[in-house]
């Protein structure tokens, strides 16, 4: 009996040992199968990034410093392809016109994948799923529960070309009485907390940061998201080199944990780029 514990006991330890040999042959292979010095870019030398420094925490200022949770994914595909990080911060609209035409090497801006934008252009593996929910004047909110029945017949503000515009103006989705276009969040909610719209739809992270800064002016209506994506980094279409650099860099910061610490980092510090655009707006 001994015997066969013992030779039990070898042959799991043996399987064990083998299947995390394996693991870690397939991770490196993986990284292997990229040639991250063959990976052209725009300018040489430099990875150039579009993005929209309005969606906190995702990518926010910092005086004239765009900092977030994307530069920072960006900043760790710089250093894999052992090039300078440039970022360009433009409308939302700009930064996916701008990937499309080959101007940027890859827009990180809280971007979700959708049917319609695949077809023009590529997308790295997903790196968050993101939920979107409705905001409201927090004094006379105009929406008392989270639907998209509730915003019938109401003026609905949202950023122009990000999937919540692309959601409300579809009516299988909605039906709201018009849809009010931003380039930044902060312009909707300067509106929002003046009742010139009814509601703000976004993304639930950065509708927190929004409410957090309006000095109670604002609120987030109780209740299931309205609807949920998930978001990836943006690559104009055919760029494949491109694509698996960033998807093996994905990869790496979620295994490592680093992903995990990047959105903590980010959690409490991005306040500043909406205080301060609340209070320009005003």
């Amino acid at each position: 009996m001994k015997k066969i514990v013992a030779v039990l006991s070898a042959t799991l330890m043996s399987m064990s040992l083998g299947m995390a040999a394996y693991a870690g042959e397939t991770e490196a292979s993986t990284e292997a199968s990229v040639d991250f010095s063959a990976v052209k870019t725009v300018v040489d030398g430099q990875l150039t990034v579009g993005t929209e420094a309005g969606f906190a925490p995702y990518e926010y200022l910092v005086g004239d410093q765009v900092e977030g949770v994307d530069i920072d994914i960006s900043q760790a595909i710089a250093d894999k392809l052992g090039v300078k990080l440039v970022v360009q911060n433009m409308d939302f609209d700009g930064a996916l016109a701008a990937v499309q035409q080959g101007k940027v090497d890859i827009v990180a801006a809280g971007v979700s994948v959708s049917p319609d934008r695949e077809k023009v252009m590529d997308f790295s593996d997903k790196y968050v799923d993101s939920s979107d929910v409705i905001v409201v004047n927090a004094a006379s909110p105009a929406v008392k529960e989270s639907s998209a029945d509730a915003l019938k017949d109401l003026t609905v503000g949202v950023q122009q070309g990000n999937i919540a515009d692309l959601w409300v103006s579809n009516p299988d989705n909605a039906s709201p009485k018009s849809v009010q276009r931003y380039t930044k969040f902060a312009q909707a909610a300067t509106d929002l907390a003046n009742s010139k719209i009814d509601c703000i739809v976004m993304d639930k992270v950065p509708a927190e940061e929004l409410v957090k800064s309006s000095d109670g002016k604002l609120a987030i209506v109780d209740g299931d998201p309205v609807f949920e994506d998930s978001y990836a980094i943006a690559l104009q279409k055919g760029n494949d080199q491109m694509k698996s650099a960033v998807n093996v860099v994905i990869e790496e910061l979620k295994k490592s944990g680093e992903m995990d610490q990047i959105f903590a980092s980010h959690a409490e510090s991005a306040e500043t780029e909406a205080e301060t655009e609340a209070s320009t707006e005003a």
